[in-house]
Protein backbone atom coordinates (compact mmCIF):
# COMPACT_ATOMS: atom_id res chain seq x y z
CA UNK A 1 0.00 0.00 0.00
CA UNK A 2 3.04 2.27 1.14
CA UNK A 3 4.76 1.50 -2.45
CA UNK A 4 0.98 2.43 -4.65
CA UNK A 5 0.43 5.92 -2.10
CA UNK A 6 2.74 7.89 -4.87
CA UNK A 7 0.20 7.56 -7.99
CA UNK A 8 -2.73 7.80 -5.45
CA UNK A 9 -1.59 10.99 -4.83
CA UNK A 10 -0.18 11.45 -8.17
CA UNK A 11 -3.36 11.60 -9.58
CA UNK A 12 -5.17 13.34 -6.47
CA UNK A 13 -3.20 16.18 -7.44
CA UNK A 14 -2.23 16.58 -11.08
CA UNK A 15 -5.85 15.24 -12.15
CA UNK A 16 -8.87 15.48 -9.29
CA UNK A 17 -7.86 18.55 -7.69
CA UNK A 18 -7.20 20.66 -10.59
CA UNK A 19 -11.21 19.19 -11.62
CA UNK A 20 -12.56 22.92 -9.76
CA UNK A 21 -10.93 24.63 -13.18
CA UNK A 22 -13.58 23.40 -15.59
CA UNK A 23 -15.90 25.84 -13.85
CA UNK A 24 -14.01 28.56 -15.77
CA UNK A 25 -15.85 27.25 -19.29
CA UNK A 26 -18.93 28.64 -17.66
CA UNK A 27 -17.65 32.43 -16.48
CA UNK A 28 -15.60 35.22 -17.97
CA UNK A 29 -12.64 33.97 -16.23
CA UNK A 30 -10.66 37.17 -15.17
CA UNK A 31 -7.10 36.77 -13.63
CA UNK A 32 -7.87 39.34 -10.99
CA UNK A 33 -10.70 38.27 -9.95
CA UNK A 34 -9.86 34.23 -10.09
CA UNK A 35 -12.12 31.37 -10.39
CA UNK A 36 -14.66 31.75 -7.77
CA UNK A 37 -14.93 36.18 -8.16
CA UNK A 38 -15.64 35.84 -12.05
CA UNK A 39 -18.88 36.68 -13.06
CA UNK A 40 -20.77 33.50 -14.33
CA UNK A 41 -22.05 33.42 -18.14
CA UNK A 42 -23.87 30.12 -18.13
CA UNK A 43 -23.39 28.09 -21.37
CA UNK A 44 -21.90 31.38 -23.78
CA UNK A 45 -18.82 29.89 -24.70
CA UNK A 46 -20.20 26.73 -25.82
CA UNK A 47 -22.66 28.78 -28.26
CA UNK A 48 -19.42 30.84 -29.36
CA UNK A 49 -17.64 27.67 -29.66
CA UNK A 50 -20.53 25.75 -31.73
CA UNK A 51 -21.16 28.98 -34.09
CA UNK A 52 -17.54 29.40 -35.12
CA UNK A 53 -16.68 27.66 -38.50
CA UNK A 54 -13.17 27.26 -37.92
CA UNK A 55 -13.73 25.13 -34.68
CA UNK A 56 -15.91 22.24 -37.35
CA UNK A 57 -12.44 22.07 -39.08
CA UNK A 58 -10.43 21.64 -36.45
CA UNK A 59 -12.73 19.13 -34.71
CA UNK A 60 -13.03 17.62 -38.51
CA UNK A 61 -8.86 17.43 -38.56
CA UNK A 62 -8.96 15.86 -34.84
CA UNK A 63 -10.96 12.83 -35.55
CA UNK A 64 -9.52 12.16 -39.99
CA UNK A 65 -6.44 12.22 -38.17
CA UNK A 66 -7.08 10.22 -35.28
CA UNK A 67 -8.99 7.90 -37.00
CA UNK A 68 -6.44 7.49 -39.39
CA UNK A 69 -4.06 6.45 -37.01
CA UNK A 70 -6.45 4.03 -35.75
CA UNK A 71 -7.12 2.55 -38.66
CA UNK A 72 -3.26 1.98 -39.51
CA UNK A 73 -1.53 2.27 -36.37
CA UNK A 74 -3.99 0.24 -34.10
CA UNK A 75 -2.95 -3.29 -35.92
CA UNK A 76 0.39 -2.48 -36.19
CA UNK A 77 1.93 -3.80 -32.73
CA UNK A 78 -0.35 -6.18 -33.11
CA UNK A 79 1.27 -7.62 -36.34
CA UNK A 80 4.82 -6.73 -35.12
CA UNK A 81 4.06 -9.23 -32.02
CA UNK A 82 2.64 -11.79 -33.93
CA UNK A 83 5.86 -11.94 -35.98
CA UNK A 84 8.15 -11.26 -33.26
CA UNK A 85 6.54 -14.36 -31.41
CA UNK A 86 7.57 -16.21 -33.84
CA UNK A 87 11.31 -15.51 -33.89
CA UNK A 88 13.43 -18.40 -32.01
CA UNK A 89 16.58 -16.60 -31.94
CA UNK A 90 15.95 -14.63 -28.60
CA UNK A 91 19.05 -12.52 -28.80
CA UNK A 92 17.92 -11.29 -32.84
CA UNK A 93 14.71 -11.08 -30.66
CA UNK A 94 16.08 -8.83 -27.75
CA UNK A 95 17.21 -6.65 -30.13
CA UNK A 96 14.52 -5.93 -32.47
CA UNK A 97 12.48 -5.22 -29.49
CA UNK A 98 14.77 -2.76 -28.16
CA UNK A 99 15.82 -0.96 -31.25
CA UNK A 100 12.04 -0.65 -32.17
CA UNK A 101 10.61 0.55 -28.63
CA UNK A 102 13.55 2.90 -28.64
CA UNK A 103 11.55 5.51 -30.21
CA UNK A 104 9.17 6.11 -27.54
CA UNK A 105 11.34 7.19 -24.77
CA UNK A 106 12.18 10.07 -26.90
CA UNK A 107 10.25 13.54 -26.67
CA UNK A 108 8.44 14.41 -30.12
CA UNK A 109 10.80 17.90 -30.32
CA UNK A 110 13.70 15.02 -30.71
CA UNK A 111 11.73 13.17 -32.93
CA UNK A 112 10.10 16.29 -35.01
CA UNK A 113 13.78 17.18 -35.37
CA UNK A 114 15.11 14.02 -36.56
CA UNK A 115 11.43 14.12 -39.27
CA UNK A 116 11.93 17.13 -40.53
CA UNK A 117 15.95 16.60 -41.62
CA UNK A 118 14.82 13.01 -42.62
CA UNK A 119 12.04 14.65 -45.05
CA UNK A 120 13.61 17.90 -46.17
CA UNK A 121 13.30 18.84 -50.09
CA UNK A 122 16.80 19.32 -50.04
CA UNK A 123 18.71 17.36 -48.00
CA UNK A 124 16.78 14.35 -47.01
CA UNK A 125 17.47 10.73 -48.31
CA UNK A 126 14.01 10.29 -49.46
CA UNK A 127 14.51 13.35 -51.66
CA UNK A 128 17.63 12.47 -52.85
CA UNK A 129 16.55 9.26 -53.76
CA UNK A 130 13.39 11.36 -55.58
CA UNK A 131 16.04 12.95 -57.67
CA UNK A 132 18.53 10.73 -58.21
CA UNK A 133 14.95 8.32 -59.81
CA UNK A 134 14.45 11.97 -61.84
CA UNK A 135 11.71 12.75 -59.66
CA UNK A 136 10.86 16.15 -58.31
CA UNK A 137 11.36 16.09 -54.11
CA UNK A 138 8.06 16.66 -52.03
CA UNK A 139 7.50 18.91 -49.33
CA UNK A 140 6.05 16.16 -47.22
CA UNK A 141 5.65 18.51 -44.03
CA UNK A 142 4.76 22.04 -45.95
CA UNK A 143 2.07 19.66 -49.10
CA UNK A 144 -1.24 19.70 -47.36
CA UNK A 145 -1.86 16.15 -49.31
CA UNK A 146 0.98 14.67 -47.33
CA UNK A 147 1.02 16.15 -44.28
CA UNK A 148 -1.20 13.41 -42.68
CA UNK A 149 0.14 10.56 -43.62
CA UNK A 150 3.70 12.61 -42.13
CA UNK A 151 1.79 12.51 -38.98
CA UNK A 152 0.28 8.93 -39.33
CA UNK A 153 4.11 7.28 -40.05
CA UNK A 154 5.88 8.92 -37.26
CA UNK A 155 3.34 7.86 -34.68
CA UNK A 156 3.57 4.56 -35.61
CA UNK A 157 7.35 4.72 -35.75
CA UNK A 158 7.68 5.84 -32.54
CA UNK A 159 5.08 3.91 -30.90
CA UNK A 160 5.32 0.47 -32.29
CA UNK A 161 7.79 -1.11 -30.23
CA UNK A 162 6.15 -0.18 -27.09
CA UNK A 163 2.74 -1.24 -27.99
CA UNK A 164 4.14 -4.49 -28.59
CA UNK A 165 5.19 -5.11 -25.85
CA UNK A 166 1.78 -5.34 -24.04
CA UNK A 167 0.75 -7.55 -26.83
CA UNK A 168 3.90 -9.98 -25.82
CA UNK A 169 3.17 -9.99 -22.66
CA UNK A 170 -0.33 -11.41 -22.78
CA UNK A 171 1.43 -14.47 -25.14
CA UNK A 172 4.07 -15.20 -22.71
CA UNK A 173 1.10 -16.51 -20.75
CA UNK A 174 -0.03 -19.31 -23.41
CA UNK A 175 0.80 -22.66 -22.46
CA UNK A 176 3.49 -23.99 -25.43
CA UNK A 177 1.82 -27.31 -25.11
CA UNK A 178 -1.26 -25.73 -27.03
CA UNK A 179 2.02 -25.30 -29.79
CA UNK A 180 3.01 -28.84 -29.84
CA UNK A 181 0.03 -30.35 -29.93
CA UNK A 182 -1.32 -28.46 -32.61
CA UNK A 183 2.03 -29.22 -34.52
CA UNK A 184 1.78 -32.79 -33.66
CA UNK A 185 -1.55 -32.68 -35.30
CA UNK A 186 -0.72 -31.20 -38.51
CA UNK A 187 -1.29 -27.47 -37.70
CA UNK A 188 1.14 -24.75 -39.95
CA UNK A 189 2.80 -21.95 -38.45
CA UNK A 190 -0.06 -19.57 -40.11
CA UNK A 191 -3.12 -22.30 -38.03
CA UNK A 192 -0.97 -22.09 -34.85
CA UNK A 193 -1.30 -18.23 -35.12
CA UNK A 194 -4.53 -17.90 -35.95
CA UNK A 195 -5.91 -20.53 -33.31
CA UNK A 196 -4.09 -20.42 -30.80
CA UNK A 197 -2.07 -17.01 -30.40
CA UNK A 198 -4.80 -14.63 -31.84
CA UNK A 199 -7.69 -15.89 -29.32
CA UNK A 200 -4.74 -15.55 -26.75
CA UNK A 201 -4.13 -11.76 -27.40
CA UNK A 202 -8.14 -11.37 -27.56
CA UNK A 203 -8.90 -9.65 -24.61
CA UNK A 204 -5.63 -7.34 -24.45
CA UNK A 205 -6.82 -6.36 -28.15
CA UNK A 206 -9.95 -5.64 -26.90
CA UNK A 207 -9.20 -3.22 -23.73
CA UNK A 208 -6.38 -1.59 -25.94
CA UNK A 209 -8.77 -0.58 -28.63
CA UNK A 210 -11.42 0.81 -25.85
CA UNK A 211 -8.95 2.88 -25.15
CA UNK A 212 -7.72 4.01 -28.92
CA UNK A 213 -11.50 4.67 -29.22
CA UNK A 214 -11.90 7.04 -26.36
CA UNK A 215 -8.54 8.67 -27.91
CA UNK A 216 -10.14 9.75 -31.11
CA UNK A 217 -10.70 13.57 -29.66
CA UNK A 218 -7.49 13.20 -27.61
CA UNK A 219 -4.82 14.21 -30.25
CA UNK A 220 -1.16 14.43 -29.64
CA UNK A 221 -0.77 17.89 -29.04
CA UNK A 222 3.52 17.38 -28.89
CA UNK A 223 3.48 15.79 -32.01
CA UNK A 224 1.38 18.57 -33.65
CA UNK A 225 2.40 21.28 -32.47
CA UNK A 226 6.13 20.20 -33.27
CA UNK A 227 5.65 19.92 -36.96
CA UNK A 228 2.87 21.32 -38.56
CA UNK A 229 3.37 24.96 -39.64
CA UNK A 230 1.03 27.91 -41.24
CA UNK A 231 1.40 25.78 -44.98
CA UNK A 232 -0.46 22.93 -43.69
CA UNK A 233 -2.49 24.38 -40.74
CA UNK A 234 -6.08 23.72 -42.89
CA UNK A 235 -5.57 20.07 -42.58
CA UNK A 236 -3.27 19.63 -39.40
CA UNK A 237 -4.87 22.35 -36.73
CA UNK A 238 -6.43 19.89 -33.74
CA UNK A 239 -8.32 20.64 -30.89
CA UNK A 240 -5.29 20.56 -28.90
CA UNK A 241 -3.31 23.35 -31.19
CA UNK A 242 -7.08 25.07 -30.94
CA UNK A 243 -6.99 24.98 -27.38
CA UNK A 244 -3.23 26.10 -27.30
CA UNK A 245 -3.90 29.28 -29.25
CA UNK A 246 -7.06 29.86 -27.79
CA UNK A 247 -5.40 29.79 -24.22
CA UNK A 248 -2.35 30.56 -24.16
CA UNK A 249 -2.13 33.11 -26.99
CA UNK A 250 -4.91 34.83 -27.58
CA UNK A 251 -5.24 34.08 -23.50
CA UNK A 252 -9.22 33.34 -24.03
CA UNK A 253 -8.91 31.24 -21.15
CA UNK A 254 -12.81 30.32 -20.97
CA UNK A 255 -13.34 30.05 -24.52
CA UNK A 256 -10.39 27.05 -23.79
CA UNK A 257 -11.45 25.66 -21.32
CA UNK A 258 -15.18 25.11 -23.19
CA UNK A 259 -13.17 23.43 -26.07
CA UNK A 260 -11.18 21.28 -23.72
CA UNK A 261 -14.78 20.40 -21.65
CA UNK A 262 -16.58 19.26 -24.72
CA UNK A 263 -13.57 17.24 -25.95
CA UNK A 264 -13.66 15.45 -23.09
CA UNK A 265 -17.11 14.77 -22.71
CA UNK A 266 -16.94 13.68 -26.11
CA UNK A 267 -14.04 11.33 -25.48
CA UNK A 268 -15.93 9.81 -22.23
CA UNK A 269 -19.28 8.90 -24.64
CA UNK A 270 -16.46 6.81 -27.11
CA UNK A 271 -14.97 5.28 -24.57
CA UNK A 272 -18.33 4.42 -22.72
CA UNK A 273 -19.93 3.26 -26.07
CA UNK A 274 -16.87 1.07 -27.46
CA UNK A 275 -16.63 -0.65 -24.08
CA UNK A 276 -20.44 -1.79 -24.37
CA UNK A 277 -19.79 -2.70 -27.93
CA UNK A 278 -17.05 -4.77 -27.10
CA UNK A 279 -18.89 -6.30 -24.40
CA UNK A 280 -21.74 -7.29 -26.85
CA UNK A 281 -19.04 -9.16 -29.07
CA UNK A 282 -16.61 -10.69 -26.96
CA UNK A 283 -17.84 -10.32 -23.67
CA UNK A 284 -14.41 -8.42 -22.54
CA UNK A 285 -14.03 -4.77 -21.67
CA UNK A 286 -12.90 -2.63 -18.92
CA UNK A 287 -16.11 -3.32 -16.73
Amino acid sequence: MLLFLPAVLYYIVFHYMPIYGVLIAFKSYKFTLGVWGSPWVGLKHFEDLFAIAGFWQVFRNTLLISCYKLVFGFPAPIVFALLLNEIRQAVFKRFVQTVTYLPHFLSWVVLAGLTIQFLSPSTGPINLLLKAAGLDPIFFLGDSSWFRSVLVATDIWKELGWGTIVYLAALSGVNPELYEAASMDGANRYQRMRHITLPAMTPVITIMLIFAVGRLVNDDFDQVFNLYNPAVMEVGDVLGTYTYRMGLVNMEYSFATAVGLFRNIVAFVLIVSANAIAKRINEYGLW
